[in-house]
């Protein structure tokens, strides 16, 4: 079983940066590949970036591909977000999610942290 509990989340001014840290319960975190996704309000949650378990493989979505860093701390159990340049359109609700391997559902979720960027 795992934890995952967002923070980092706020208003921010369009152009702005913010970073979003995901802290994991448990002592087996390197066994999971670890993706941040958000929901926007009346719309389908959506993928934002995953990154392996080794940490050595990542992806992003076109939407914050060039701007954006997913990266993992093994040692700390938690993963981060940074997304530079914010736009008005990355207003939404980030989640954080854990899955057992690389490919295929994620097996855990946390409880999202709003994320408002103002024009």
């Amino acid at each position: 079983q795992v934890q995952l509990v967002e923070s980092g989340g706020g208003l921010v001014q369009a152009g702005g940066s913010l970073r979003l840290s995901c802290a994991a319960s448990g002592r087996t975190f390197s066994r999971y590949a670890m993706g941040w996704f958000r929901q926007a309000p009346g719309k389908e949650r959506e993928f934002v970036a995953v990154i392996m378990r080794s940490g050595g493989t990542t992806y992003y979505a076109d939407s914050v591909k060039g701007r954006s860093t997913i990266s993992r701390g093994n040692a700390t159990n938690t993963v981060f977000l940074q997304i530079n340049s914010l736009k008005p359109e990355d207003t939404a609700v980030y989640y954080c999610a854990a899955r057992e391997n690389d490919f295929g559902p994620y097996d855990y979720w946390g409880q999202g942290t709003q994320v408002t960027v103002s024009s």
